[in-house]
């Protein structure tokens, strides 16, 4: 009873404390020390970015409505800053952790994020957004349970469990970055990991996980890589789909899933073999060179390694967009409130707006840069929102420098480095098609919000394309993927006010350009619809001595 009361009191008077929430909703306290230290994850000692001594970092833990509060301590060299991908951020992009938000918390400084995972659930990751940090660590799983109240479409599982894949780089982050700036795209990864380690096969290796015979577990299995999409399988276990970027999904059964970067899905996985040793196998796909990561998983009375015979991955992309197709919502399911999924009928919204993205690449100049519509976004010293709220965005960035629909020969038109910020209108319901007429593979998330991914096809995108749009049950999620020389097509309403990223998870593409903003204005100016400035956050650029604004009221202006 103490330990209920003391809880209870600790909600209330940290709510009263950092007053954005209803007292409630319980808290969850991290303090977090970024260092660099070493590490061998393929064998080799190299620099890694630790948190709390761990690579990959630690795992948040949290429930449906929970709010997170994160002090992060830089004992870095650099400027540095988290951003949860996938969280939705309601009302708070001033937590979001990019540059065009947030300014980066200087070496030898703290900074304290608070958040709350509202109306959420499901598997996510974090990771460093500055410069080429995430080539080098600080990345970890971030999961949101169900409340007690609300249905699982499934049965508790045994065990609850987080596996990080990535492909992964022997070179410093500081030398990859070295590269990029000089002109150089990356090289091929040096080799896969899982959770931060790869399996030698010597008959030493430590289990990743254990497993006891006959029960079921939950696999939360994230790419948080830099470029490469990863297949993963276990020997001998096919995997049951649950859950993916935030939604319950029809339970179709898989041998083996293309993870692709920024994505998670959440598996359940029943230890159904003889007992002994099995390998959990990533490996790189759409390469003629392929990587292959591995780790064991140890039934509890097992007795034998695992055979070293790996389960094959499907060649091939055609694979990898039936994939795709695969997935459909569960219309039944309850996700983080009781209704049913499938209660929000969006194929029956009208669209507002709609604008297509088409990628492309320069060496102009010997200067390599990616853009989206020929504009290469550049982040300005002061951060996008912060020149808006503040009033001075007309000095620091122009809105809709971008067309929505570009002109025929965008893709090769002459890259412009410069902001890139849209301007969208608060509460409409938009489309945006994303091109690819790039050989390569992409992968775009998008802040702030989830979205439903209503085709992913080859060729160039049309109005008379819509036809073959799933009206009904489209995964509700935070990524999508563009396959070469195709496009995908998302649908969603811009209802959540602030300032968001909209960028590709291939990180050398990301950090040379491959990325824009969507300012979310709402014009009544009030609490309802966005939070003001935090007390706590850090001011950099033009602002940095400029009183601050008149703040948000519950009324509105």
């Amino acid at each position: 009873m103490a330990g209920v009361m003391f809880t209870v009191l600790l909600c209330l008077s940290a709510g009263a404390m950092l007053g954005t929430v209803q007292g409630e909703d319980p808290y969850l306290f991290f303090t977090w020390n970024v260092t660099y230290g070493t590490r061998s994850p393929l064998g080799v000692p190299q620099k890694v970015i630790l948190i709390n001594d761990q690579f990959p970092g630690p795992n948040i833990n949290s429930t449906s409505n929970n709010n997170i509060v994160v002090n992060v301590f830089n004992n870095l060299d650099e400027p540095f800053l988290l951003t949860w991908s996938g969280i939705q951020q309601r009302k708070n992009s001033w937590q979001d952790g990019v540059l065009g938000t947030n300014c980066p918390i200087p070496p030898g400084t703290n900074y304290t994020y608070h958040f709350q995972v509202k109306d959420q659930i499901g598997s996510y990751i974090y990771y460093p957004s500055t410069g080429m940090h995430r080539a080098s660590g600080g990345f970890g799983g971030l999961r949101v349970n169900s409340r007690l109240l609300i249905p699982v479409p499934y049965a508790d599982p045994e065990d609850d469990y987080t596996v990080i894949l990535n492909d992964w780089h022997t070179k410093s982050h500081k030398t990859l970055q070295s590269f990029l700036d000089s002109g150089r795209s990356l090289a091929r990864p040096a080799g896969v990991l899982i959770n931060g380690k790869n399996a030698k096969g010597d008959g030493k290796d430590e289990p990743l996980f254990t497993m006891k015979p006959g029960k079921t577990y939950k696999y939360r299995i994230c790419n948080a890589g830099l470029k490469n999409t990863l297949n993963f399988r276990i020997q001998g276990h096919p995997l049951k789909l649950v859950e993916m970027e935030g939604s319950h999904v029809v339970q179709n059964v898989y041998e083996s899933l293309d993870v692709h970067v920024g994505q998670c899905f959440t598996v359940l996985v029943t230890a159904n073999q003889a007992p002994k040793d099995y390998y959990m196998v990533a490996s790189t796909r759409f390469n003629k060179q392929v990587l292959t990561g591995k780790g064991i998983i140890r039934y509890t009375n097992g007795k034998g390694p695992a055979s070293p015979e790996l389960p094959e991955a499907p060649v091939g992309w055609a694979w990898s967009l039936n994939q795709f197709r695969s997935f459909r919502w569960n219309l039944t399911a309850s996700a983080a409130r009781p209704n049913p999924q499938g209660s929000y009928h969006y194929g029956s919204i009208n669209i507002t707006r709609t604008i297509k993205l088409v990628s492309s690449t320069s060496r102009e100049g010997g200067k390599l840069r990616y853009a989206l519509n020929g504009v290469s976004h550049v982040n300005p010293e002061t951060p996008l929102k912060l020149a808006e709220y503040y009033g001075i965005a007309d000095k620091v960035f122009k809105y809709d420098t971008i067309q929505d629909s570009p002109q025929a020969d965008i893709a090769h038109a002459k890259i412009v480095s410069q902001p890139n910020v849209l301007n969208l209108t608060f509460r409409n319901f938009v489309e945006i098609i994303f091109e690819n007429p790039e050989k390569s593979m992409q992968s775009y998330h998008l802040d702030g919000y989830s979205f439903f991914a209503v085709a992913v096809e080859p060729g160039t995108w049309t109005p008379e394309k819509r036809k073959s749009y799933n009206l009904l049950d489209a995964v509700s999620r935070t990524t999508v993927q563009v396959f070469p020389k195709s496009w995908a097509a998302i649908l969603l309403t811009f209802d959540n006010a602030g300032m968001w990223n909209i960028r590709s998870e291939m990180w050398e593409r990301t950090y040379l350009g491959q990325q824009l903003y969507a300012s979310v204005l709402s014009p009544a100016r009030s609490l309802r619809d966005e939070y003001n400035l935090p007390d706590n956050s850090l001011l950099c650029g033009l602002v940095k001595d400029m009183p601050t604004p008149q703040p948000y009221s519950i009324y509105g202006a």
